[in-house]
């Protein structure tokens, strides 16, 4: 089955592929956009005759899908390859790959020093790995990571991978123009490149006609979404002009929202200097878009922003919180956040606890700085912050915020909140969970709802990010 997209691409749909007898195991770290990508790399190989497994050890392929923003994340793969190592001297005919930004910042370089790794495969060049697998069945290494101007992958559709049946991620954008002197994202990633958002609506479809209720539309920055859909000549005091329309993240929005007042959407992740009122005007006007956006600060000092390369001082930001508070005064908001970035100052980073202290932040990600190679840090400034005092200002970033998640997640006392199930809790086994319009987490008495059941529920009580109710009706 395909179904034809108005832009000529098509989004495949699987029909029955013959096996080939042979298993791949999955495994991805760093950020949703990887977990998607996985996703993605499933679908190639199914229609290659590959099944898939939760167990590496049963696998006759192993994919690890890495991480490149910060140097845990690569640590935490190159232990993880030691594991992969013990079953490959068991079982020299299984093939280890690397996929994703650590593949192509590290390159041959992994397969010089793993020497358990046969594959090595960049972020747009998931559509060779068959080809890769051939040249490693032939007894060589094998390598790609081109990036690419154009790759969307818009005409795959995903093997939905360790999903809970409820929730799905469709990506809209790959790669990033942001030069973020932090960031390792646009070398590893390549260029942003916008995907077509006939085939966007027509995966989102897909999704809810197989019971997914939410769908999150992902790009290292949603709002600089730009389709081009056409082009036509106008005249304009007797000059013929060329003139373009382009679909818009609010337009792509408001789209998906279109699909069925039963799908959720949400989004991830917004840039504070791209953000526009049109997205947020269009977050209010539909109840299914959910109320909720993750605004990366990264710190609260215009001079270390200046540094960092963002785009947008403390002032423009708390414009954009403003906004947000005005058009949608209940909508949830979290952050990221840096400690200890270079030149990093006690007076930037009382900055940065002054800005949380007055935004408070639903949630927030907050980390140490770590400089990653060829971004614009590494190469210009100097990580003069010393170690202990990065980490002595990251608790105390994480000790005020997890005062204001308190703060936040007790305004939702005493409220009605429609949740959508999406697992039994984790505490409880007579309890469900799941996320309401704002992204928190909400528990409540099992009773007869099951996944995906639409609970609208009475908080009662709650922990510092959890609220805990009972159930007042129940929606579809």
């Amino acid at each position: 089955m395909i179904i034809e997209s108005k832009q000529g691409e098509a989004l495949i749909l699987h029909p029955a592929v013959k096996s080939n007898g042979k298993k791949m195991f999955i495994e991805s770290y760093g950020c949703a956009m990887n977990f998607s990508d996985s996703e993605i790399v499933a679908s190639v190989l199914v229609d290659k005759g590959y099944s898939t497994t939760t167990d590496y050890k049963e696998a006759d392929l192993i994919l690890i899908n890495t991480c490149a923003i910060r140097e845990n994340a690569e640590q935490r793969v190159r232990n993880r390859l030691k594991e992969f190592n013990i079953l490959k001297k068991k079982r020299p005919s299984t093939m280890v790959g690397v996929m994703g930004c650590m593949a192509e910042r590290l390159k041959s370089k992994l397969l010089e020093e793993e020497k358990i790794v046969d594959i090595v495969v960049g972020p747009d060049a998931y559509r060779d790995l068959p080809g890769l697998i051939e040249t490693v069945e032939g007894g060589q290494k094998a390598v790609n990571v081109l990036l690419s101007r154009d790759e969307t992958y818009a005409d795959i559709n995903p093997v939905r991978l360790d999903t809970n049946g409820v929730t799905a991620f469709i990506s809209i954008t790959r790669g990033c123009d942001n030069m973020c002197a932090f960031c390792v994202v646009p070398f590893t990633r390549g260029r942003e490149r916008s995907r077509d958002p006939e085939s966007i609506i027509a995966e989102a479809a897909l999704l809810f006609e197989q019971g997914y209720k939410e769908v999150t539309l992902l790009g290292q920055n949603v709002d600089s979404y730009k389709f081009k859909v056409q082009s036509s000549k106008v005249k304009v005091e007797g000059v013929e002009e060329e003139v373009e329309e382009f679909v818009s993240f609010a337009n792509l929005l408001e789209k998906v929202a279109l699909v069925n007042p039963l799908l959720r959407v949400r989004f991830s992740t917004s840039h504070p200097k791209d953000m526009t009122d049109e997205v947020l005007y269009t977050m209010a006007k539909y109840d299914n878009i959910c109320k909720y956006v993750h605004l990366p600060v990264q710190s609260g000092s215009s001079r270390v922003l200046e540094l960092m390369n963002r785009g947008y001082t403390r002032e423009w930001y708390l414009d954009r919180i403003a906004a947000i508070r005005r058009i949608m005064p209940e909508c949830g908001i979290s952050t990221d956040i840096i400690s200890g970035f270079c030149t990093e100052t006690e007076e930037d980073h009382h900055a940065t606890l002054s800005l949380m202290n007055e935004v408070v932040f639903d949630f927030a990600y907050m980390f140490s700085y770590s400089e990653r190679p060829k971004t614009l840090a590494e190469r210009k400034y100097k990580d003069d912050v010393p170690e202990e005092v990065k980490t002595r200002r990251l608790r105390e970033i994480m000790d005020l915020q997890q005062k204001n998640s308190a703060v936040r997640t007790k305004v939702g006392l005493g409220k009605v909140h429609r949740v959508l199930v999406e697992r039994i809790s984790k505490k409880n086994s007579e309890e469900l969970a799941g996320r309401n319009s704002q992204n928190g987490v909400v528990v409540f008495p099992k009773g007869d709802f099951k996944k995906g059941d639409y609970v609208d529920v009475l908080a009662e009580s709650c922990t510092i990010a959890t609220l805990i109710g009972s159930v007042v009706r129940a929606k579809s």
